[in-house]
């Protein structure tokens, strides 16, 4: 059965990497990044799920996630956040919108195929991805796991999203930068691209739709190969 949708995660695969985010971050609000990193590892381990996971399914506020992140990281670390810095605004200085792939998916909804978002997001957040990405131009239908109170890797969002879409996971071509979310998508049948980088996505999602490739410095020039 031929592909018809295009599905695609949201943060390190329509924006640059999470790690170049992570680093961002961790330097505008002064916190070192390896202390950074321990408090969200230690703030699991207190609270039984990542702080991130539970803001991406609205258990938690956004000043909740920060109060937990904080109450791990040594004295005085992160005082820009516990003076009312927004976490979402200086995350999102740190965030730049993909913009080859994104190209890449308007070429592909020009030649008729549809588009789907499927996000691990954030309430507080919406307004700020919003604002980089031209999702009401190019998705057809948009899953966000704080709405939905689940998020990837749960079979139920995946469901939610193909009960949307009114389709089969057969006809569905999944990218995600995420293995266990690519594996989750995997195991309902929908096939799973692993997004390490532009280039490479666009080469296999290229192969599997039997379409010409575009690479993005092709696109700049005009070319095709």
């Amino acid at each position: 059965m031929a592909f018809d949708t295009i599905v695609v995660d949201y943060g390190g695969v329509l924006t640059n990497p999470l790690v170049e985010t992570f680093a961002a971050f961790a330097e505008l609000a002064g916190i070192d990044a390896g202390d950074l990193a321990q408090a969200f590892l230690t703030a699991t381990q207190r609270h039984g799920e990542t702080p991130m996971a539970a803001l991406e399914t609205g258990a938690i506020t956004e000043r909740q996630m920060v109060d937990r992140i904080l109450a791990e990281l040594p004295e005085d670390a992160g005082r820009i956040l516990a003076d009312g810095r927004g976490f979402g605004e200086l995350w999102f200085r740190g965030r730049r919108p993909n913009e080859p792939f994104l190209e890449f998916l308007r070429g592909l909804r020009g030649d008729g195929y549809r588009l789907a978002l499927l996000t691990n997001n954030v309430r507080e957040w919406e307004p700020l991805w919003r604002a980089q990405l031209p999702v009401d131009e190019l998705f057809d239908v948009v899953v966000d796991s704080h709405r939905e109170g689940v998020r990837k890797p749960d079979p139920a969002i995946y469901r939610i999203l193909l009960e949307r879409l009114g389709t089969t996971p057969q006809r569905c071509l999944f990218v995600d930068d995420t293995e266990e979310n690519c594996t989750a998508a995997a195991e309902l049948g929908i096939h799973a691209v692993r997004f390490a980088d532009t280039d490479g996505t666009v080469r296999e999602i290229s192969a599997l739709l039997d379409r010409p490739l575009v690479l993005a410095a092709d696109a700049a020039r005009g070319g095709l190969r």
